[in-house]
């Protein structure tokens, strides 16, 4: 257990510091790397109520962060046409490429490494990485509201 959560802090650091690196190259903070990659997660627009929820900012700071998107091109607001109250948050289309192109080869590479595993394997470390992520959000909320 001691070697999985050294290797565990290793693996997070250096995620961390490659997603640095390519936020800094596509023009972005890295938490609006973040955001940009859980949009495009989304079978469709958001609301930034569920932007919020997505990525565990309060909703004056999922508010400030589309701000930022929006004026760099990166997302469009509109209205919600069940609520006209609401603003939808969609990425646009031409960054959704930018984003691709700048993630073809570290995706490339990641998936060689994966590569080396079987399917029982893979569906373990999708199950880990699953668990991990609903903790790592959790203790994010639990910073947030301290």
């Amino acid at each position: 257990m001691a070697e999985l959560m050294a290797e565990s802090q290793r693996h997070y650091a250096a995620y961390s510091l490659f997603n640095q690196a390519m936020a800094e190259h596509l023009g972005l903070h890295p938490t609006d790397l973040q955001c940009v990659a859980l949009l495009d997660l989304e079978p469709g627009p958001v609301t930034t109520g569920e932007l919020a929820a997505l990525t565990g900012l309060t909703p004056s700071a999922t508010s400030r962060l589309v701000d930022r998107l929006e004026k760099a091109g990166f997302v469009v607001r509109h209205t919600d046409p069940g609520d006209r109250r609401r603003a939808l948050v969609s990425l646009v289309p031409r960054t959704c490429a930018a984003v691709a192109e700048a993630w073809e080869v570290p995706g490339r590479a990641f998936a060689e490494v994966l590569g080396d595993y079987d399917d029982d394997q893979l569906q373990l470390i999708a199950d880990y990485l699953r668990r991990a992520a609903d903790v790592g959000r959790e203790q994010a909320r639990r910073l947030s509201d301290s």
